[in-house]
């Protein structure tokens, strides 16, 4: 029995039944132990309350109580499961005890430095400050009861006048612990704080508050407030010091992430400006990354809030009133262009750019108003451009293509749900863009970088089914016609054609006229005669 139960204690299989509940472990007597220090003491995150702060003569330090309820003979050799569990866990104990030493060695020798650098006359300490983590981790050295009141209000109210012994238990990171006892020592805290990073800074100011250390806050706020952030770093700062709730010091460090109120009110007019700047832009590619820029950041903040209410307060107004000024210089550039003769050559490539750039920036603006969810307006906007469809017939493919790329847009929009209008509008868009389209869709496919010529289909194909019967009849029999004439120069309209046939020709939902037009119904109203 005792090499059967030495075979599953060296496999480790023995916590691992009884943790997967195959073995009981209250069906077996086992003795218990329990080390309860005798100064328990809060976390360092928050100043320890004077209750729990305790201080003796080095003469009477301290003492751990350790008790047993039983003591097995020497010789039986053990036979319960948790005293196998038990040998089965010393296995593992001696690799961390090695690691906690090496730690302790290496802190030890650190607060050592510091002592003998500070005041070497002073000679040994006479506070025996003993510091320990949740896992037992501890480490004990000698520091000096008039450097610790003289740094620490929280050491100077509760030490005695001839020190004695301290006990901080429970602390998160000993380490930075150690590190703000070495600090009490140093007389330039900004340069001994130079070169460290903002998670480490946190700690000692942590630590520093904890212990009412000003001199360590004070310098720690200063450290944070010159050193850059990460992001995951500036909301790892806001959060801490927030807690730690602190004064005067903390306004100067937060002022790089806290937006005045009269800031924010005039977020309207900044929106404007930068959406000028890049309308107007010349320089194509700068042009272009802040295009990318400003719309990822306006689709950023509409996904983090998930609500119609932005974080980014930009009026509808500003938007539209920047819409229909792109839309009027079209018009002029696509009017000149229509006005080009032969003699005015030289005037062609520069009409070209025109249309280009002002198209380009219609497109731009629909999609900022797709992500903030008030696009509905600019459908029957862009279908009240009748004039502009005219003339658009009447200049090149090429100087127009990018004129259709608006409508493509558009009717993927329309099509994915992403913009909602009335069927009447939608129809009205179709009705003024639609041949437009179907003439330039040839120069969209091979011209437009980034325009993929099936979600123009797909969106299209939804869009008309949208319709009404009668409507979706007018626009897919025409686009039969032209698909006829074209082919792969027209937008591939089948799937919509396929599911009109049907809901025409083969599932047909015929409306009942009787009844006057009204709704119908199979409730049955019935009235009773009360004085039957």
């Amino acid at each position: 029995m005792a090499a059967a139960a030495d075979s599953l204690l060296k496999s480790g299989e023995v916590s691992a039944m009884i943790r997967q509940g195959f073995l009981s472990p209250s069906s077996t007597p086992f003795s218990s132990s329990r080390f309860s220090p005798q100064h328990p003491s809060p976390p360092f995150s928050s100043p320890p309350p004077s209750s729990s702060f305790s201080s003796s003569s080095p003469s009477s330090s301290s003492s751990s109580s350790f008790s047993s309820s039983s003591h097995p003979s020497p010789l039986t050799p053990p036979t319960t499961l948790f005293d196998m569990i038990a040998r089965e866990n010393q296995a593992h104990r001696p690799s961390a005890e090695a690691d906690h030493n090496e730690k302790r060695l290496r802190l030890q020798e650190r607060i050592a430095r510091v002592l003998a650098g500070a005041r070497p006359d002073w000679g040994p300490g006479d506070v025996e400050l003993s510091v320990s983590s949740g896992d037992g981790f501890r480490v004990s050295m000698g520091v000096h009861r008039r450097v610790l009141a003289a740094g620490s209000r929280f050491f100077a109210e509760n030490l005695g006048r001839r020190g004695g012994v301290v006990e901080i238990c429970e602390c998160d990171d000993v380490e930075v612990y150690v590190e703000v006892v070495a600090m009490l020592y140093c007389g330039d805290l900004r340069r001994r704080l130079c070169g460290e990073g903002a998670k480490r800074v946190l700690g000692l100011l942590k630590v520093s508050a904890a212990i009412m250390f000003d001199a360590g806050v004070t310098a720690c706020l200063e450290h944070l407030e010159a050193i850059p952030w990460s992001e995951e770093e500036e909301e790892e700062v806001v959060s801490v010091l927030s807690q730690l709730q602190l004064r005067d010091p903390v306004a100067e460090v937060l002022q790089r992430v806290l937006v005045e109120s009269s800031s924010s009110s005039r977020a309207d007019a900044i929106f404007l400006r930068l959406l000028a700047g890049v309308l107007q832009s010349k320089d194509e590619k700068a042009r272009r990354d802040m295009k990318a820029l400003m719309l990822g950041l306006l689709r950023e903040d509409n996904a983090q809030t998930g609500e119609l209410t932005d974080r980014i307060d930009v009026s509808r107004e500003t938007l539209y009133h920047l819409c229909h000024k792109c839309l009027s210089s079209l018009l002029v550039s696509v009017t000149d262009a229509a006005m080009l003769d032969e003699n005015r050559r030289d005037d062609r490539g520069n009409l070209m750019a025109e249309i280009a750039h002002e198209a380009d920036n219609i497109q731009w603006l629909f999609q900022i108003l797709i992500s903030k969810k008030i696009a509905d307006e600019f459908v029957m906007l862009w279908a009240e451009q009748k004039e502009l469809a005219d003339l658009h017939g009447k200049i090149p493919s090429i100087f127009r293509y990018e004129i259709s790329r608006i409508t493509a847009l558009l009717c993927i929009a329309l099509g994915k749900g992403e913009v909602l209008v009335s069927k009447e509008a939608r129809f009205a868009v179709l009705s003024t863009w639609l041949d437009a389209l179907y003439e330039d869709f040839g120069w969209l496919k091979r011209a437009c970088r980034g325009l993929d010529k099936r979600m123009v289909e797909e969106g299209l194909c939804q869009m008309i089914l949208t319709l009404s019967m009668v409507q979706q009849q007018v626009v897919l029999l025409r686009w039969f016609d032209r698909f006829l004439k074209k082919g792969d120069e027209c937008p591939n309209l089948q799937r919509a054609f396929q599911v009109w046939w049907r809901r025409s020709f083969v599932r047909r939902f015929v409306g009942e006229e009787e009844g006057g037009g009204q709704y119908p119904s199979d409730l049955q109203i019935v009235v009773c005669d009360q004085s039957a």
